[in-house]
């Protein structure tokens, strides 16, 4: 009887574990239920829905967010090859397990020698500088080796593979590629053109499939070999082949000697997240330096009513106007150590208290009231966003600076050179050997107790002005990240005219000029945000719809 009673006490404990642990599975499944659009486990956020699946595929395969963002970027530089490339530079800042942020700026250096007195033919107004005088030595492929050193879990040469196969099988021409192909100006390009022609000659449209035979030959020797294959090996020799036989001054020593650069990231507090950014050269404190004064307006929704809604982007108008000249200070440490103090001082809470008793809520002022320096202007560049199921995050961003860079194609390694010594312009009096040029680039992360997001934007000069007012929208007027990355941004040139972009607010604008601010001409936008969130258990992803980016999840 004992034991009978014993074996009924034994059943019913096991009834009960086993009830236990259906009830914690359904708890954790339920937990994961996230809403419509949104994902459970992670994300990607690329310029184009392709490169955000790679990604995605990546992470399915146990890679890290590092891994993921190294292959999205690779794929890119075949969709959007306008934008970037490994010809290119790129800045990462990653965010680990328990929440500390590395940055890798492999971003491009100055040759030890250039052509003399180059910066005396940079031009008053922007325009694109197409040439091999432009040229700067490649880091993109730099950086990759470091941030997975750093950061990557699956083997390296994995990475390389879907864009290998891309790039020998050929992909439809995007309709972004395809509309930068029929308008840009081919003279003096024929190598580049050739890589987009068809065999009569022909100019490929949207739609036609392009291979890039040569560059997969290129990425396929980068994956078995490392970067020492790019920058001492055989595609160094062949790189500066071309370059030379195209009358540049880059040398097989300028490729050895190059360094990606890992420092800790640089943060300030926005409410109850903290911001952080890659430090100088990159643009992240320009995008710190406005966000500390428009924080100090305590901004919230009902700043989007009435008049409120002008006083309020007056305000964000006239901390771009600030922010042009706070920008003169962003230079390479490393040969410019006193900028950095300058920039610090940007940071500080008191210099921002000072800024913004400078900013009236009724009136706007002449330009030398904001003591604007003049600086180079860019729009050529990609940027991923990357949250993997651990938790960590990548926001990753590249360029060749203009379109297509310097409009330089090696056809020895099919790589597409950068025009980078180009943001020297009005920046500098010089070109040092080694020197980074200065950059509106700014990936970064925000991260709060139960939130973390992810995003960075491609435009050149317009990324500040592009991030702040995705973060405005977002943080502070309460949209959701898809209707804060879409909202139409204004943006401050060097000479203080406000530029509205397509589909900004008529009655908005009108009350701003009505203030006094200066209305720009017509003017091409290339600001692209790509953000992903986390908040709680939940992923959100968006690509911007203006690049015809697309996220991807799971």
């Amino acid at each position: 009887m004992a034991r009978s009673k014993v074996k009924i006490c034994a059943c019913c404990a096991l009834l009960l574990l086993c009830a236990l642990t259906v009830i914690v599975c359904v708890s954790v499944l339920v937990g994961k239920k996230c809403p419509e659009g949104a994902f459970p486990r992670a994300a990607v956020a690329a310029d184009s829905g392709r490169c955000s699946q790679v990604g995605l595929d990546i992470l399915r395969s146990g890679g890290s967010a590092v891994d993921g963002a190294i292959a999205a970027l690779l794929c890119t530089s075949l969709v959007n090859p306008q934008s970037m490339g490994l010809g290119g530079g790129t800045i990462l800042t990653v965010m680990n397990s328990t929440g500390h942020v590395t940055v890798i700026n492999a971003r491009e250096a100055a040759p030890r020698s250039s052509k003399p007195r180059l910066l005396d033919s940079c031009p008053q107004r922007f325009r694109l500088l197409p040439g091999v005088e432009w040229v700067a030595v490649p880091g993109e492929i730099r950086g990759y080796e470091e941030a997975h050193k750093l950061f990557g879990r699956l083997p390296w040469a994995t990475l390389f593979q879907p864009t290998i196969r891309l790039a020998r099988e050929g992909l439809p021409i995007p309709k972004t590629l395809g509309r930068y192909l029929s308008t840009f100006n081919w003279t003096n390009q024929a190598p580049l053109r050739n890589l987009f022609s068809d065999k009569d000659g022909n100019l490929l449209k949207t739609g036609d499939v392009v291979k890039f035979q040569k560059l997969a030959d290129t990425l396929e020797i980068i994956a078995k070999d490392g970067a020492a294959a790019f920058y001492r090996g055989p595609i160094a020799a062949d790189l500066v082949h071309d370059i030379q036989a195209a009358g540049g001054t880059l040398t097989a020593e300028d490729l050895a000697a190059f360094r990606a650069v890992v420092t800790d990231a640089w943060s300030v507090p926005l409410g109850e997240f903290q911001l952080y950014f890659p430090p100088p050269p990159a643009g992240g404190a320009t995008v710190a330096f406005i966000m500390n004064i428009l924080k100090g307006f305590k901004l919230n929704s009902t700043d989007l009513e009435g008049h409120r809604k002008t006083v309020a982007y007056h305000r964000y108008a006239e901390a771009l106007k600030f922010a042009n000249s706070f920008r003169k200070n962003i230079r390479d440490p490393a040969l410019s150590p006193d900028s950095v103090k300058e920039v610090r001082k940007g940071m500080e809470e008191s210099f921002s208290d000072h800024i913004r008793s400078l900013i009236w809520s009724n009136a706007t002022h002449d330009p030398q009231y904001y003591n604007i320096t003049p600086s180079a202007e860019g729009m050529g560049t990609t940027q991923v966003s990357v949250l993997a199921e651990d938790g960590t995050a990548v926001s990753a961003t590249s360029s060749l600076n203009h379109i297509f860079g310097s409009g330089v194609f090696s056809p020895r390694t099919g790589i597409i050179l950068n025009n980078q010594l180009a943001d020297f312009c009005r920046r500098a009096s010089r070109i040092v050997p080694g020197d980074r040029p200065p950059s509106s680039m700014a990936p970064s992360v925000l991260k709060s107790p139960s939130k973390t997001l992810v995003i960075g934007s491609t435009g050149g000069s317009m990324i500040p002005a592009a991030m702040v007012s995705m973060l405005m929208n977002h943080l502070w007027f309460g949209k959701n990240l898809k209707d804060s990355i879409a909202a139409p941004i204004l943006f401050v040139d060097y000479e203080t005219a406000v530029n509205f972009g397509p589909n900004f607010d008529k009655d908005l604008s009108d009350a701003l000029e009505a203030l006094g601010h200066k209305p720009g001409g017509n003017r091409t936008f290339y600001n692209v945000v790509n953000a992903v969130e986390k908040v709680d258990d939940c992923i959100w992803a968006v690509s911007d719809a203006r690049k015809d980016g697309e996220a991807a999840g799971f």
